[in-house]
């Protein structure tokens, strides 16, 4: 290795994370509305709570939102909701 290469600074990117986090809001949104939940509702009260019940367990979506941290999911909402 050369000593320029030693002394920059490489930068690592998480990004399946996001989208992983992404895919499993908009899964997790989907069952819900098909069940003929209000999909924000029972979203808001699962991050709030950390209760699973509020989310249905129709299309594994109670599963897969478990797959995540809460704090996970919360990030991810608060970076896109900024972005726009």
């Amino acid at each position: 290795m050369s000593r320029e290469s030693i002394e920059q600074t490489v930068m690592f990117k998480v990004q399946a994370e996001e989208n992983k986090a992404r895919e499993i809001l908009l899964q997790v949104y989907e069952a819900l509305k098909e069940k003929g939940y209000n999909p924000i509702n029972q979203l808001v009260g699962y991050l709030l709570s950390g209760d699973p019940a509020y989310i249905t367990s129709h299309n594994n979506a109670r599963s897969l939102i478990r797959q995540l941290e809460r704090d996970e999911l919360l990030e991810e909402l608060v970076k896109r909701y900024l972005a726009s």
